[in-house]
């Protein structure tokens, strides 16, 4: 079985996309990011047999499931964890311990992700352990994984340049096979939202 989840938070002005919010507003941010929350969605749609929003505060269940209203077979549970590796790995148990054989996780602020691109990360995983998608600022927009992995996000310092390289190094160490899936844009800043084609230039 095929897995997706997608990680979000409730698109609360001064809550997310706060490096875009300073140079547009934070309501500005904000909108950006329900429209790109609701595209991955809709790209997601039919790609895996099961979906989850993972979402984060615990609380938000309410404000996230009306934000994606109209997401038919969504499922959605709150993140878990400290850290964005320590939230990950609990997702990738989650998955995995409810039947799951091939997980993919994304994030939901990256506008070139379309269903071709997952599912070519899911037909990775049938010959790799690991599948990433490494974003242009360092980070990376996917990760997959063919089984529970959850040594690969301990030692990972998140929210830097490096994120994507560490976790290839890790995934060496561990002896994970591998497939770099090409790299593409999230949207944090005013340039890339124009680069994307959210903004007009």
């Amino acid at each position: 079985m095929r897995a997706l989840g997608i990680f979000v938070k409730a698109p609360r002005p001064g809550r997310v996309k706060t490096r875009l919010a300073a140079e547009l507003g934070a309501r500005a941010a904000t909108r950006l990011y329900r429209r790109m929350g609701r595209d991955t969605v809709a790209a997601a749609a039919g790609v895996a047999d099961r979906t989850t929003v993972w979402f984060a505060p615990r609380r938000s269940r309410a404000a996230v499931r009306r934000w994606l209203a109209g997401s038919a077979g969504l499922e959605f549970r709150a993140q878990t964890g400290r850290t964005l590796g320590d939230r990950l790995a609990a997702a990738f148990a989650r998955e995995f311990a409810s039947g799951a054989r091939r997980v993919v996780i994304i994030g939901s602020d990256c506008p070139d992700l379309d269903a071709r691109r997952l599912r070519a990360a899911f037909a990775a995983l049938r010959r790799h352990d690991l599948v990433l998608g490494p974003a242009m600022d360092g980070g990376y927009y996917l990760i997959g994984l063919a089984r529970p992995a959850p040594r690969l996000f301990r030692g990972i310092a998140w929210s830097t340049p490096g994120v994507a390289a560490q976790t290839l190094r890790r995934a060496a160490a561990l002896g994970l096979r591998w497939r770099r899936l090409p790299a593409l844009r999230d949207v944090d800043t005013a340039a890339d939202a124009r680069a994307v084609g959210l903004l007009n230039s």
